[in-house]
C-alpha cells in the first residue's frame, strides 16, 4: 500500500528496471534456499491453504493459554498462493509508479513520499492527453468524500483511488513507459486470481476474529521484497477493520531494505488519517542473500540497504519515528524485535527521553527462543513486555532455521560465547552463596 520508490526509480530507466522485481522467476519457485526464516510453504491448491489457516488458529489458542497480551505470527505466503502475491505486488507497484511519473511531469520529481501532492486540474488533463479517460469522466474520481476535494492528490489518496478505478466495467489504461502505448493495469489478473484475493481475505478475516476473540494480538511476517507490497496491501486491509480500539494486527518492516522507512511513514500516516491503531513489528530482515541473487539474475536494483550499519541507522531510524508517534498520538505500539544489544539500549534511552514508561505498553521486545537471554530476562525483570519468539514444527525443519539465523545474525557467535560466560558466572555465584536452584 505504501511502498515508495527512490530517486531513481522515478527516472524511466530505473522504473523499468526496478518493475523487473516483480515478475516471476522459475529459478524462485521454490524460495526456501538463502532463506534465514521461518518454514517456507510451497502452494498446493486451496484446501491446502485452508489447513494453514486452520495450524494458525490452534497458534492463536496456544498463545491465548499460555500469556496474557500474547503475539501469533503469520505468513501469508501460507494461506496465498505466492505467484498470486508477486503479481498482486506487479499491479500494486505499477499503479503506483504512475503516480511518480505524473508527479515528475509536475516537476516533483525526488520529493519526500509525503510531499509529493499531484495538482487535481493538471492531472485531470495529463490523464485526459494520456488518452486515459477524459476530464469530464476524471472528475468523477475527485468528487464527494473521494480524494482530491483540496485540490491535491498525495500517495495515499492516490492509493485509495486504486479499489474503486479498477472495479469500473471497462480495465483502467495506464502508459507502459517502454512502449508509450496504453496497457490496461490488471491485464495480468485473471478470474482465477481474483478469488485468490478473495479467499486470502477471508482467511486473514478468520484469524483477526479468532484474535480479537482470544486477546491475541496477530502479527504478519514480512517476507521476500517482491511479495511485500502485496502483504503490506492485505495486512493494512485487515488493520483499518481490526484496530479501530487497539492494534490487533500488527506490519511487519523489514530495516534491511531501503524503502523501509518510506513505507513505515506512509502507513502510519495512513492509520493518523482514518483513525486506526498502528502496530508494527520491526526486524532487521531475514532474505538477504536471495534477494540479492535475485537482483543479480534478474537485472534489477539491490533492494538492501549496502552493508550492516546502513541497515542498524534505518532500523534506528524508523524505531525513533514509531516512538514519537507513541509520544504524541498513543495509538501505534512497537515489537522490537532484535539480538541487538545496542538497539535495546538505544529504545530504552528513547522511552526515557519521551516518557514512554514500560507500563504503558506500547513498546514490547522480542527474541528468539534460547538466543539472547542476557537480554530477555533483564528486560523482563525490569518490567518491560518481553517475548520469545518461538519456532515450531517437526526437529528437521526447525533445526535449519535456528542454524540460518544463527548466520543472519551478525556477531552470533561472539554473543553465544558472553552467553556462556554470564550462566557459567551466575553458576559459580550460586555455588559460593549456597543458593544453587534459587
Amino acid at each position: 500500500l505504501s511502498s515508495c520508490t527512490s530517486t531513481a526509480e522515478k527516472e524511466m530507466g530505473g522504473a523499468e528496471q526496478r518493475e523487473k522485481r516483480y515478475r516471476a522467476h522459475q529459478g524462485f519457485g521454490d524460495h526456501h534456499g538463502g532463506v534465514a526464516s521461518a518454514h517456507t510453504y510451497f502452494y498446493a491448491d486451496e484446501a491446502k491453504c485452508d489447513q494453514h489457516m486452520e495450524t494458525f488458529l490452534h497458534c492463536i489458542d496456544a498463545s491465548s493459554g499460555s500469556s496474557e497480551d500474547g503475539f501469533s505470527a503469520i505468513k501469508l505466503t501460507a494461506l496465498a498462493r505466492p505467484q498470486f502475491l508477486v503479481r498482486f505486488s506487479e499491479v500494486l507497484v505499477k499503479w503506483r509508479r504512475f503516480f511518480y511519473q505524473m508527479a515528475a511531469e509536475q516537476g516533483q520529481a525526488g520529493w519526500a513520499v509525503l510531499d509529493t501532492k499531484l495538482e487535481v486540474e493538471k492531472l485531470q488533463e495529463a490523464l485526459a492527453n494520456l488518452g486515459i479517460v477524459s476530464k469530464a469522466e476524471s472528475q468523477q474520481w475527485f468528487t464527494g468524500e473521494n480524494p482530491g476535494t483540496s485540490g491535491t492528490v498525495d500517495l495515499l489518496d492516490w492509493n485509495s483511488l486504486f479499489d474503486s478505478r479498477t472495479k469500473f466495467s471497462r480495465p483502467l489504461l495506464i502508459p507502459n513507459r517502454k512502449t508509450g502505448q496504453l496497457e490496461p493495469l490488471l491485464s495480468r489478473f485473471s478470474e482465477e486470481e481474483e478469488l485468490q484475493l478473495k479467499r486470502v481475505l477471508q482467511r486473514m478475516d478468520v484469524l483477526a476474529k479468532r484474535a480479537m476473540e482470544k486477546g491475541v494480538r496477530l502479527m504478519v511476517d514480512a517476507e521476500q521484497s517482491y511479495f511485500q507490497p502485496a502483504i503490506s496491501r492485505l495486512t493494512v486491509e485487515t488493520q483499518r477493520c481490526f484496530n479501530r480500539s487497539q492494534p490487533i494486527i500488527y506490519n511487519t518492516y523489514q530495516c534491511y531494505l531501503k524503502e523501509a522507512y518510506n513505507n513505515l511513514t506512509g502507513d502510519v500516516e495512513l492509520s493518523r488519517r482514518e483513525g486506526w491503531h498502528f502496530g508494527t513489528k520491526l526486524v532487521r530482515g531475514a532474505y538477504m542473500e536471495q534477494e540479492r541473487e535475485r537482483a543479480a539474475q534478474m537485472g534489477y536494483e539491490d533492494p538492501i540497504n549496502p552493508n550492516y550499519e546502513k541497515t542498524n541507522e534505518m532500523y534506528h531510524r524508523c524505531l525513533d519515528y514509531i516512538l514519537e508517534e507513541i509520544k504524541h498520538s498513543r495509538k501505534a505500539s512497537v515489537m522490537v524485535a532484535t539480538h541487538n544489544e545496542d538497539t535495546v539500549k538505544f529504545t530504552l534511552r528513547r522511552m526515557m527521553e519521551l516518557g514512554i514508561h514500560p507500563s504503558d505498553k506500547k513498546v514490547c521486545f522480542g527474541q528468539l527462543l534460547g538466543m539472547c537471554d542476557q537480554i530477555t530476562f533483564p528486560l523482563g525483570q525490569a518490567g518491560f513486555p518481553v517475548y520469545k519468539y518461538v519456532p515450531y514444527g517437526p526437529v528437521n525443519e526447525v533445526l535449519p532455521y535456528l542454524s540460518r539465523r544463527a548466520q543472519e545474525n551478525r556477531g552470533f557467535m561472539q554473543r553465544a560465547n558472553r552467553e556462556r560466560d554470564l550462566l557459567w558466572k551466575e553458576v559459580k555465584r550460586r555455588l559460593l552463596t549456597g543458593n544453587l536452584f534459587s
